[in-house]
């Protein structure tokens, strides 16, 4: 039983028996892949973006900060147990939600 052990020790040694690893794939086909992509992304010319004026991003800003105060109110919303100070996040989010429909 100790010869055969080692046996296999040595097969495993000299890459002939590795379970582990398999025989069927080529080695970085995987890169392979991932490089043609990258060059044919790179090759492919994407739609051109007009760049936005100073108004549109500080009106995507705005509109983005409302958002994230919307959602943080409605996440208090869920857990507030005070009624007074639901009314309070109830008012917030009508207002939060008249200020975006004015951004539209």
């Amino acid at each position: 039983m100790l010869c055969s052990q080692n046996s296999v020790r040595d097969l495993d040694k000299n890459n002939t028996r590795d379970p582990g690893y398999n025989f069927h794939v080529a080695r970085g086909w995987e890169s392979k892949s991932v490089e043609e992509q990258q060059a044919e992304a790179a090759t492919t010319p994407s739609p051109a973006k007009s760049p936005l004026t100073p108004s549109q991003v500080a009106s995507q800003r705005l509109r983005h900060g409302l958002m994230l105060s919307r959602q943080h109110v409605l996440q208090q919303l869920e857990t507030v147990q005070n009624p007074r100070h639901r009314e309070i996040l109830k008012k917030s989010l009508a207002d939060l939600d008249a200020q975006l429909a004015r951004l539209v």
